[in-house]
């Protein structure tokens, strides 16, 4: 299968690598760019060239350490809960889904969805600021009715990406639950 190239919903590359374990097995991996050393840069010159113009007119020392402090802290916090360098799916047909979230941090958060409690995997669609975006969501049965729906846990939320690549997902996917 292979690695391919997509965007996500605001254009920026990401991309998808697929492989496939068995016929029962396949692991779906959205890599998106890692953290851009320009931008980090922007913002740290921002916030440093506010506090030395408070200092030029205060001279309180404070306000330098509390840039840098801020500058440091925010940094750390962005890089370990906000910024996610690559999101994974991988589909075992008898077992279940497992869902991934690595940080640039390195910190990682996964998830595991027993087959007995997904009902299916669809691609829904919602209205996100002023577009209309698609992602892809697992369907999880109710326990007091098999036929209805209790939750819809989404796939992919950090990386959002198009049509194109959660279409590629989805029939891979598919094709794994038709089989079980």
């Amino acid at each position: 299968m292979g690695e391919e190239a997509f965007t996500d919903i605001s254009g920026k590359a990401i991309s998808l690598n697929c492989q496939s374990h068995s016929s029962f097995c396949r692991e779906f991996t959205v890599s998106s760019s890692k953290v851009s050393i320009g931008k980090v840069l922007v913002y740290t010159c921002s916030v440093w060239l506010l506090a030395y113009t408070v200092f030029f007119f205060t001279e309180n020392t404070a306000v330098l350490s509390s840039a840098i402090l801020i500058t440091l802290v925010g940094m750390m916090l962005h890089i370990h809960f906000v910024k996610v360098d690559h999101e994974s799916l991988l589909v075992i047909g008898s077992l279940g889904i497992q869902v991934s979230s690595s940080y640039a941090s390195g910190r990682e958060t996964t998830s595991f969805i027993e087959m007995s409690k997904i009902k299916d995997i669809v691609i829904n669609e919602a209205i996100y600021m002023h577009q209309i975006i698609y992602y892809l969501s697992v369907l999880l049965k109710d326990a007091s009715d098999p036929n209805a729906v209790s939750s819809v846990v989404p796939l992919f939320q950090s990386s959002k990406p198009r049509m194109n690549c959660l279409v590629k997902v989805y029939k891979s996917c598919q094709e794994i639950l038709s089989k079980c």
